[in-house]
């Protein structure tokens, strides 16, 4: 261990910060066969409907007043109709939910044309580093077993601190704009070789403006690397669809994403209560 007197710099300890990580994430686009539907009879379609409804309201809450877990979308443009999105506590838990979906009649007119995997992840730019230092002032040295144990129980505290965040209900929101996200990794600009102290400033005042949103725009992050094609998966919720304009737009300005953020698709859905999908099949939101 080192002495008390001694200076640890912040380039002893990991350039990866800090992440806390909760609900598992599933996000399902489907396209459906509108023609197919149409040709079907009547009473056939109402019967499948009342199976769709079921199945997704079990889907949906644990119980009728329950924080919603999954959520159905009705998508704008040509990538897709319809949006689900499911939260769970593991990726068994997720890939039940697909197998559930697909024994119901409706999933045979749904053709599944995008999905993104995911977990919840709070980054902790601004606390990795008094973490770091707490444990280094107990006379730890950076990278020991004994400073990772150290920093593991402070993570754990904050993760019970920050439970509600963690393992969030899905929004109550009429609209959804959910996109996936990069950082850089190009010859001249690289996010990752970029010094932490740097990083850390960058990261603050980008979200210093995603903040100033918090009134009017319900923001869930959510960590892929290693889960799908992307880094990040960001799902935003609002009254106002123009406020993901506004907040995206006002974002691309800081430094953090004018040179450093690559940005995958945008999906953009309105919400579709579950007792309106039969009106949904009808042609009517």
């Amino acid at each position: 261990m080192h002495r008390f007197d001694e200076v640890v710099t912040l380039s002893e300890f990991s350039p990866v910060p800090l992440t806390l990580e909760g609900s598992s994430l599933l996000h399902q686009f489907f396209r459906f066969d509108w023609k197919a539907w149409r040709a079907t009879p009547r009473a056939d379609r109402d019967r499948i409907a009342a199976l769709a409804t079921e199945a997704l309201t079990g889907l949906e809450r644990n119980e009728a007043d329950a924080p919603a877990h999954s959520a159905l979308f009705s998508e704008l443009g040509h990538k897709g109709d319809l949006i689900l999105i499911h939260f769970r506590n593991s990726f068994e838990a997720l890939n039940q939910v697909e197998l559930d979906l697909a024994q119901t009649p409706l999933y045979d007119y749904l053709t599944l044309t995008h999905s993104y995997v995911s977990v919840v992840e709070l980054g902790l730019y601004e606390s990795s580093r008094k973490t770091w230092e707490a444990a280094s002032a107990k006379g730890l040295q950076p990278n020991t077993p004994e400073f990772q144990a150290e920093v593991s129980a402070s993570l754990e505290r904050a993760s019970t601190a920050m439970a509600s965040r963690l393992y969030p209900a899905i929004p109550d929101a009429k609209y959804l704009c959910f996109y996936p996200m990069d950082r850089l990794r190009g010859q001249d600009k690289n996010w990752y070789t970029v010094p932490f102290a740097d990083r850390q400033r960058m990261m603050h005042e980008h979200g210093l403006i995603g903040r100033r949103y918090g009134d009017v725009v319900k923001q869930i992050i959510s960590g892929s690397i290693g889960m799908d094609d992307w880094e990040w998966g960001v799902d935003l919720f609002a009254e106002d669809p123009v406020v993901f304009k506004k907040l995206i737009y006002e974002m691309r300005f800081d430094q953090v994403s004018a040179v450093y953020a690559l940005f995958g698709q945008f999906f953009l859905g309105v919400r579709l209560p579950l007792e309106s999908l039969t009106d949904w099949l009808s042609g009517k939101l």
